[in-house]
């Protein structure tokens, strides 16, 4: 379900706040509003509420940064999402080498730098000891540091994106390069809450120290997804249609007549949704059973079934050793319910549907889905909703 609030849009990228967006909000306004005390209390707070605005409107801006830049490769961007930790962009796909995800890595801290340095080029010009020059200097740092923060080299830090990059041009392999950056970023992330609790023990300044061990926590917690959306990227393009199909379907005969055909099948409660026609040992296509409807109910005695079917030349089908990435794909891209899969003489081999590939899933990668789930994603034809495979499947393919 969808928390965020939309709140506009900028190049035409979806800006959305988290709720929770408003308590770093009103942090960063007590510690500016507190560091500017000596301007007297109402101008130290409204310069605390803009600083606090200008933090996130520097935040914005290093966000916009990676998204322009994969908006240049012809990659999606579908949003961008201010929440406690900073920012985020949702980019839909992976670069297609380790020179444009180098480049989309690289964008936002170069976006801080430069905010950095024009920044402080303006507080040349201004006078040393107003409010507005000690406000731009405080936000020119603020830039430095959120380039120097985010080019820690662990994931989902951008230092962990250019790690993944440099990784992947040097193995050739870009699962390997980020399971190694996600690795850096789980070590990065518990030392960084070992160290939250370290700084509460002995200085006792325990809102320093359980910022710090947060900051760790949510970067454990996202090194470790980008982990498990890999593992199941890989199994992605591992797993083939064969592994996956089922043959829950049935082969009746072309020869026999609609009304054949509907009082033997078509009546039976436990009748698969899936009918192959097939005469002389061959396959003549699919029944789509809404064609019996289009046939005047008075020539169901007459016509056949090799009358409606329609062959498998005009279907969506796959071959037996297309990977499961290109199944869902293409799932997903023709808007269909399954897919049939053909052998290599061009028989019928099997069908797969949103629920086959879950449940295949869950036993190559030990997931707990159960069988009811398994026959509402049959029903319903649509993923689990923690289970992004539409998403995952198309950024997989390079």
């Amino acid at each position: 379900m969808q928390t965020n609030w939309r709140i506009g849009s900028l190049f035409g990228i979806p800006l959305f706040l988290d709720p929770l967006w408003f308590v770093i909000l009103g942090l960063a306004t007590l510690n500016f509003g507190v560091a500017y005390q000596e301007w007297g209390t109402v101008t130290a707070w409204s310069a605390g509420i803009v600083m606090a605005l200008l933090l996130f409107g520097s935040v914005l801006l290093h966000e916009l940064g990676h998204s322009l830049a994969a908006r240049s490769q012809g990659i999606k961007v579908n949003s961008i999402t201010l929440f406690l930790f900073g920012g985020i962009a949702a980019i839909e796909e992976e670069s297609k080498t380790p020179g444009k995800a180098f480049q989309v890595a690289i964008a936002g801290p170069l976006v801080s730098v430069a905010l950095f340095l024009l920044l402080q080029l303006i507080t040349t010009i201004t006078p040393d000891t107003s409010p507005i020059s000690m406000m731009i200097g405080d936000l020119a740092r603020i830039n430095l540091v959120l380039a120097l923060f985010n080019l820690i080299p662990g994931l989902p830090l951008d230092g962990g994106q250019v790690l993944k990059a440099a990784l992947w041009k040097v193995t050739g392999d870009r699962f390997q390069a980020v399971h190694l950056a996600a690795k850096a970023g789980q070590i990065l992330g518990y030392g960084a809450i070992a160290l939250g609790f370290a700084v509460d023990f002995f200085t006792r300044e325990l809102v320093t120290g359980l910022w710090i061990a947060l900051l760790g926590w949510f970067g454990v917690r996202n090194a470790s997804s980008y982990d498990r959306v890999t593992t199941l990227q890989e199994t992605l393009l591992e797993v083939v249609a064969t592994d996956v199909m089922t043959r829950d379907y049935r082969v009746v005969d072309a020869n026999q007549t609609l009304r054949s055909f509907a009082d033997s099948y078509l009546l039976d409660s436990n009748a698969p949704e899936v009918y192959f026609a097939a005469s002389d040992g061959r396959y003549r296509g699919m029944v789509a059973i809404e064609d019996l409807r289009l046939v005047e109910r008075s020539e169901w005695e007459t016509q056949t079934l090799q009358s409606i079917v329609h062959p498998l030349t005009e279907i969506p089908t796959v071959s037996e050793s297309t990977t499961l990435a290109e199944v869902i794909n293409k799932l997903e891209n023709e808007h269909l319910p399954r897919i049939t899969v053909l052998s290599p003489a061009g028989a019928v081999a099997g069908v797969i549907d949103r629920g086959d590939i879950v449940r295949s899933l869950a036993q190559k990668l030990n997931l707990r889905v159960s069988d009811a789930e398994i026959k509402r994603i049959k029903e319903e034809g649509s993923y689990p909703p923690g289970l992004q495979l539409a998403v995952i499947a198309r950024s997989t393919n390079l």
